[in-house]
């Protein structure tokens, strides 16, 4: 079967590990949670670096179940730690290199300058001293090194947690480029939310130990639900395509099913794909089409259901088309005096758009 299918078990003091997902054998499944979730400890099983109970299939292989355990040197999967953890000894090369020199020639799928280029070392490489590299240089280093063993699998586990915010911006540009360009399925170990809505396309979400969701990213977070509804920055991720500009107000048009949004100017080429986060906080709901508004993104939407959030506040989803969710997060004052009910046609105001990608 083409996917990856884990399950395990550990009991470790006061703390339990019961955990059991399934994800394609593709993209970027994001273990997400806050800390002490497990999520840590739920992907280092997968690797083999804990010995837990349970089992765990990739791609039809039996990595462990029962009967067998595939030791972690055999396991055909590369690692990126929170600490990029360089051998200071070595070049950058060396560095990078490593693991390549150690795996046949015939299982060498990656190159190193293939790599070099995907991941904008090539002004590194000469480097003799891996100590020398910024925090975001090292951790590029990093991924590039577990790369280059051409695993079938990469783990990465909150490769940006120990990066300062000009670090993770740097460094984040280079993430989506694997995403797009890699046919390696990567397994994301993170508690940042915009790290998750801009790099994933699964979302196993975890909590005390246990995975309490998981399914694709936009289906997942518009989830009414889950605890993700009731984060500060609950939205919606919306996959979307660069149509048009208008240059005189420096703006762009993304197209998605059921409708398109304006965003500040894109310089990138008509037809890219890109992807865009609406925060719940972002979006009010009228019961008529807005006349003379400040407001661009106006869509008309049905009300799909409505949740309550805190003593004073309600979670609205959206749906807008045939098969995009949005969220609005309204006063229970607002609900009641726009008489909110699951069918109603409305329309949704959306303040402000980040592009997540």
């Amino acid at each position: 079967m083409s996917c990856i299918q884990a399950q395990f078990r550990l009991q470790r003091d006061s703390f339990t590990l019961a955990a059991e997902f399934e994800a394609p054998m593709r993209g970027v499944t994001a273990l997400f949670g806050h800390s002490g979730s497990g999520k840590t400890t739920l992907l280092r099983c997968i690797a083999g670096l804990e010995r837990a109970p349970g089992s765990l299939q990739v791609n039809g292989e039996t990595w462990q179940d029962g009967r067998c355990f595939m030791p972690v040197h055999r396991r055909p999967l590369g690692y990126v730690f929170q600490e990029a953890s360089l051998f200071p000894h070595l070049s950058v090369r060396s560095n990078l290199e490593y693991g390549y020199r150690r795996i046949a020639a015939a299982q060498r799928k990656i190159a190193p300058d293939q790599v070099i280029e995907w991941l904008g070392l090539s002004h590194l490489v000469d480097r003799r001293d891996a100590n020398s590299l910024s925090g975001g240089e090292r951790q590029r280093v990093a991924i590039g090194r577990a790369l280059l063993v051409s695993p079938q699998l990469l783990l990465m586990d909150e490769p940006l947690s120990a990066l300062d915010t000009h670090s993770k911006q740097e460094i984040l540009p280079y993430l989506e480029r694997l995403h797009r360009e890699l046919d390696i399925p990567v397994i994301y170990v993170s508690h940042a939310m915009d790290e998750v809505a801009r790099l994933a396309d699964h979302l196993v979400l975890m909590e005390g130990g246990k995975v309490i969701a998981s399914g694709a990213l936009h289906d997942t977070l518009a989830r009414l639900d889950l605890p993700t509804a009731a984060f500060d920055d609950a939205g919606a991720v919306i996959e979307a395509e660069l149509a048009q500009h208008d240059e005189p107000y420096h703006l762009s048009r993304l197209d998605f099913p059921g409708g398109h949004l304006w965003v500040g100017k894109v310089e990138q080429p008509f037809g890219t794909r890109l992807r865009a986060r609406v925060l719940a906080r972002d979006v009010s709901i009228a019961t008529q089409a807005p006349q003379g508004s400040s407001i661009n993104n106006i869509l008309p939407a049905h009300v799909e259901a409505l949740s309550d959030a805190g003593p004073d506040k309600t979670m609205v989803k959206l749906r807008v088309g045939e098969s995009q969710a949005l969220l609005s997060r309204i006063t229970l004052r607002s609900r009641d005096v726009l008489a909110l009910q699951p069918g109603m046609q409305v329309y949704a105001q959306v303040k402000s758009v980040a592009l997540a990608a």
